[in-house]
């Protein structure tokens, strides 16, 4: 078993988050510990404890250790934005060396850490770095979660393409299938299996868990 995965999508709105709790507790069902991070997040409430993303909070809920949510989520931002966008708007500069100084805290602690990405594969997170390079330097193999709508082969297989050009390695896909009345699913399917290989699984439309058989 890998010391984690991150969790990136073909855009956002995915099934990132979806993806991500599930797979933790599908881990923390094989009998690891299990610790969740959500390193940046646009679109949190104010709260009495400060700012509050429910993709963060989700993970928190599954975590096999109580973790304080700032390890979690060290940079949440307002406004649902773009990441660099809301993080120059707050006056913060997003640092991959204090995500990674945070991730190593919880590696220390849980067999596996599950790490959900921000948008899609190249959405910057400063006026230098993009998501690949936090997967990069964080060394995770990459889950690559696939809305399976109209424009999925092309969004899956420049992703996937992105995520092998930048060093990173694609442990596998997840096939969400987003809207139930996407024509030829099964063809749509079976064009990008032909390319990436057999997803890890397939989730119709309205899941409530993945697979049994997931393969890790």
């Amino acid at each position: 078993m890998a010391e984690g995965f991150f969790i990136t999508g073909t855009d956002t709105e995915i099934g990132k988050s979806f993806v991500s709790v599930r797979l933790m507790r599908a881990l923390k069902g094989q009998g690891y510990t299990v610790l969740g991070m959500k390193p940046i997040a646009s679109g949190c409430a104010r709260t009495a404890e400060g700012l509050r993303n429910d993709d963060a909070q989700a993970l928190i809920a599954e975590n096999s250790l109580d973790i304080p949510y700032e390890q979690v989520n060290p940079y949440a931002f307002e406004p649902a934005i773009a990441p660099h966008i809301a993080a120059a708007e707050a006056g913060v500069a997003i640092e991959l060396e204090t995500i990674s100084e945070r991730f190593a805290a919880l590696k220390a602690r849980a067999d596996v850490v599950v790490v959900e990405g921000v948008g899609g594969w190249r959405v910057p997170l400063n006026v230098e770095a993009e998501v690949a390079d936090l997967a990069r330097c964080l060394g995770l193999p990459v889950i690559l979660v696939v809305g399976m709508r109209l424009g999925c082969i092309n969004h899956a297989l420049l992703s996937a393409e992105a995520i092998r050009r930048s060093g990173c390695a694609l442990h596998g896909w997840i096939a969400n299938f987003l809207d139930p009345d996407m024509a030829a699913q099964g063809d749509n399917l079976a064009a990008i299996e032909r390319r990436l290989g057999p997803p890890l699984a397939t989730l119709a439309y309205g899941a409530e868990a993945l697979s049994e058989d997931m393969i890790l």
